[in-house]
């Protein structure tokens, strides 16, 4: 093509390629969700597990403590003035749905609701309100107004003197509090202790990451608030930082090995024209990738992104065919004309390995596939039909490189005796039959790059908070909400018990926010009428300094909660802790579940026999087992699907080479290899995981483009020894990626680059072991 023909290629190039950018700017909503990485759940603990890590109450507890650097009443005084006023600004935001600090609110139940504290305080149960009774309650209250408490019942005792909104106050505490210092929460470690529940799911980090930073910000706005200190913990807290540690480092990785890939390309071609163009068909697959998510899907994950970048790393292969193949004085086109077909099966078979993930049924693996596999075919395809037109006409020959010729002597000489095959699998078989350990990694905390300080620090924080445990639930079921709050009244007795003999340190029940309709009715029967309780009220004073008029909010309450129709969960919703009840109480399947959450649990086979002779009706739920079980349904999947992509694979191959003994000198090599890699990572006590098999599947999608032209057999030496430099060329720059994911600290990361390096290396070398012996003479 002339030189203005190529300006004109060139330029109708970038702009597809600007109009592809403009519409995945308009178009790309991205998500971060994700449970769109995990399989559908099967069975009801697993549907449970999906929704609590998402958005159960666990899943959106955030622990706070403020420290400061002195000590002593007055520093006290500071921290508790600091928790005071962030609980104060939380509470006004409705990115938070509760706040917690020890102090009492008596906003926490409105106004209009403060009659039903008679409803739902446990006092009516065994405690009428007669003379004899408010007689005690009254000269309670007259002592309580000659301590430091005071000030907080001179505006509450004209309408609670028995104090019942203090008593739900309590009752809705923390089964396990902290202590108390000038009316906020304190650690043993003198920090002012707060528990903030987000609105945001737990899997959403970056509405988590909002919410912190509401935090910071109310925090810093605080007058008195420089030189104090704000510690986070949390499920939400831990998405954040884990999100940030991991773009940290693959920041630093990408652009340290962009820097490498540039200067590996120049020196290897000495050509920064030809460098920049063999760019174009990488860009291409990227923005025609996300292009193609974004019409497919109406969102795209984050995750889909990172690792769909990485797994594109095999496109960057075709251009470098193409670069190394070109004979001086030749046109790009034939050369890529001649390597068309083996590229072609490259192709072909990448996107038939990748067609594993859209077979596994996962959302988020799916749009991994689409992407990756309309990547690698717009990388391909741009290659051989656009490329080829741009790239240089005078190119310097490779094969004319000294160094080179003597490589590919030193390749050409190497023994290839017939029983390699059977030597590696014979130590496939032995690394992997005494290999240490279990083989499948289906914890998922053992992937967290948290360090240990922080996960001590979170369960020091979990300890003095008594807040519930992530792992257990106990789940109530029945097929009404007031079914599932009965069960939940007569189940309250034997909690109680265990707690008593701490086998739990707590156990949270939904009745513990609201009883049930029947329990409320029967309470409001022993309500008695005004003209009875003003009688009673007037004995109860004789004797008293209390003005007969003060008690009038009291007795206007008494006969307002007479009339009440029974709170409800649907009404008892529009309040802060009816929020926290809703949490609790789930409908699914036309049944209701209540979930109790559990803190300190010492004796798991006492929770599980809360159970017994209720016809499952109760169960403990353990949230790591119903984990490991989805993990493992979810590698199940998705070695299934990879069986019958391996097959089709496998007939691919054979069609595209119309022979079998050409067949197995490139799929031999290639499995050998993959097996290869999991022995050693095996035999070095890594458990494999599900990123341990997507990375598989990027290096034997490498591996077999080294495999398909180590087996092409020219009978050109020059031709060998340009297949050799491209394939060198290919190894280093995937090295030298891979190679330092494998060096970082984030386990995910680890896994991929230590898994990939490892792979490429094998199938270098299992594919010169293995490919045909060719015995030619130089030209």
């Amino acid at each position: 093509m002339r030189r203005g023909g190529r300006a004109t290629l060139l330029i109708a190039w970038l702009l597809v390629l600007a109009g592809l950018g403009w519409m995945v700017t308009q178009r790309l909503r991205v998500s971060t969700d994700l449970r769109s990485f995990m399989p559908a759940p099967t069975t009801p603990d697993q549907r449970l597990l999906m929704e609590q890590v998402g958005d159960g109450p666990g899943s959106r507890l955030l622990l706070l403590a403020i420290s400061g650097d002195s000590h002593g009443e007055l520093a006290d005084a500071r921290l508790a003035a600091l928790s005071q006023g962030l609980a104060s600004a939380l509470r006004n935001d409705r990115h938070y749905s509760q706040v917690l600090n020890g102090s009492f609110d008596l906003a926490a139940l409105p106004s209009g609701l403060l009659p039903y504290r008679y409803l739902l305080s446990p006092t009516l149960d065994t405690q009428p309100l007669d003379e004899a009774y408010l007689a005690d309650q009254l000269q309670q209250r007259l002592d309580d107004l000659s301590s430091p408490a005071a000030s907080l019942l001179k505006g509450l005792l004209p309408r609670d003197p028995t104090l019942e909104v203090l008593k739900l106050a309590e009752r809705w505490a923390p089964a396990k509090s902290p202590e108390v210092r000038d009316g906020v929460w304190f650690s043993p470690r003198d920090e002012a202790l707060l528990l903030v529940q987000t609105a945001a799911a737990g899997f959403d980090p970056d509405a988590q990451q909002r919410a912190i930073d509401g935090i910071r910000h109310a925090f810093d706005a605080l007058p008195g608030s420089a030189g104090a200190k704000l510690g986070f913990s949390g499920p939400g807290y831990f998405s954040v930082v884990m999100g940030a540690q991991t773009r940290q480092q693959a920041d630093w990785i990408g652009r340290i090995s962009s820097v490498g890939f540039v200067a590996l390309l120049l020196l290897a071609y000495r050509s920064f024209s030809s460098l920049l163009l063999s760019a174009l068909p990488i860009a291409s697959a990227a923005l025609a990738g996300i292009a193609a998510l974004t019409l497919a899907f109406p969102e795209v994950h984050g995750i889909t992104l990172a690792f769909g970048f990485t797994l594109l790393g095999v496109a960057q292969e075709y251009p470098i065919r193409v670069l190394s193949h070109r004979r001086a004085g030749e046109d790009a086109v034939q050369s890529v004309r001649a390597l068309w077909p083996l590229l072609l099966t490259a192709i072909a078979s990448a996107c038939i390995a990748y067609l594993a993930f859209y077979a596994s049924g996962v959302n988020g693996l799916k749009q991994l596939a689409v992407f990756t596999i309309v990547g690698l075919l717009v990388a391909g395809f741009s290659t051989r039909y656009l490329l080829a037109h741009l790239l240089p006409v005078r190119v310097r020959d490779v094969a004319s490189m000294r160094w080179l010729a003597k490589a590919r002597d030193l390749v050409d000489r190497l023994p290839r005796p017939r029983w390699i095959p059977a030597l590696v699998a014979l130590a496939i078989v032995l690394m992997l039959a005494f290999a240490p350990g279990p083989f499948w990694q289906n914890n998922l905390a053992a992937l967290t790059p948290l360090p240990q300080a922080m996960l001590q620090n979170d369960a020091r924080l979990r300890e003095a908070l008594g807040a519930p445990d992530v792992r257990y639930l106990l789940v109530l079921q029945a097929s009404t909400e007031q079914g599932v709050l009965a069960l939940s009244e007569k189940l309250q007795p034997r909690v109680d018990a265990l707690v008593a003999e701490h086998a739990v340190d707590a156990l949270e029940l939904p009745s513990r926010y609201l009883p049930t309709v029947a329990l409320q009715l029967a309470r409001q029967q022993k309500l008695p009428d005004r003209a009875t309780l003003q009688h009673a009220l007037n004995g109860a004073l004789q004797g008293l300094p209390f003005r007969p008029d003060l008690f009038q909010p009291f007795l206007d309450d008494v006969k307002a909660a007479r009339g009440l129709p029974p709170l409800t969960p649907e009404r008892y919703a529009q309040t802060p802790l009816g929020q926290r009840l809703a949490a609790m109480l789930v409908q699914r399947d036309g049944e209701w579940l209540g979930l109790g959450t559990v803190s300190g649990v010492h004796d798991v086979a006492a929770l599980q026999a809360l159970g017994e002779n209720t016809h499952g009706a109760v169960r403990l739920l353990d949230l790591k087992a119903a984990s490991e079980s989805l993990v493992a349904d979810y590698r199940t999947r998705i070695l299934q699907a990879l069986l019958g992509a391996s097959l089709l694979l496998v007939l691919t191959i054979a069609l595209a080479l119309r022979s079998l003994r050409r067949a197995w000198h490139v799929l031999a090599p290639m499995t050998l290899a993959t097996f290869l890699v999991l022995a050693v990572e095996r035999v070095a006590g890594i458990e494999i995981s599900l990123f341990h098999l997507v990375a598989l599947i990027l290096a034997g999608g490498l591996g077999l483009h080294y495999a398909l032209f180590f087996e092409r057999d020219t009978g050109d030496p020059a031709e060998q020894r340009r297949t050799l430099h491209a394939t060198i060329v290919c190894v280093l720059s995937a090295l030298l990626v891979f190679g330092m994911l494998a060096w970082a600290s984030i386990p995910v990361l680890r896994a991929i680059g230590l898994t990939v390096s490892l792979g490429v290396a094998f199938h270098f070398c299992l594919s010169i072991l293995m490919a045909p012996h060719t015995h030619v003479s130089e030209d």
